[in-house]
């Protein structure tokens, strides 16, 4: 699972219409798209997928906002996927987030930051197969 990765591209992002913008942020960038799908996380999808914070403060206001509108669901694959997506997407906080990021070309907050990206190998697994199975995964035919 080392070159492969999970993203998302959030509601807001959505909302905005910069899907295709970070469609070819991540094509640039030298990833393959595995697979795809746009869908509306419900609430309990979300909170099943964020669990790892359900005891933080912001746990209630994350999977409100995530189930709040459809985003992109996304497996990437390139040599050190995890990594290299951390580096594309950039800081958490948009205005700490590098020149050039995605956060920092189309975050409006922390809370609302345009995307996510696993943040290890073994999260990448996990959250892959939360959306996708097998089957949907085309670079392992």
């Amino acid at each position: 699972m080392k070159n492969m990765t999970f993203a998302m591209i959030k509601p807001d992002a959505v909302r905005n219409r910069n899907t295709g913008k970070i469609y070819d942020r991540i094509l640039t960038s030298g990833f393959s798209i595995v697979s795809a799908k746009l869908l509306r996380m419900t609430k309990s999808q979300a909170e099943g997928f964020y669990d790892v914070h359900s005891e933080r403060p912001f746990f209630g206001e994350l999977t409100e906002f995530m189930s709040s509108g459809p985003c992109m669901v996304l497996a990437l694959k390139k040599e050190n996927a995890v990594e290299e997506w951390r580096k594309t997407i950039g800081a958490t906080n948009p205005d700490e987030a590098e020149t050039g990021s995605i956060r920092k070309d189309f975050a409006t907050s922390i809370g609302e930051n345009a995307v996510h990206g696993s943040d290890s190998d073994e999260n990448a697994k996990k959250e892959i197969g939360f959306f996708f199975s097998e089957s949907e995964l085309i670079a392992n035919k």
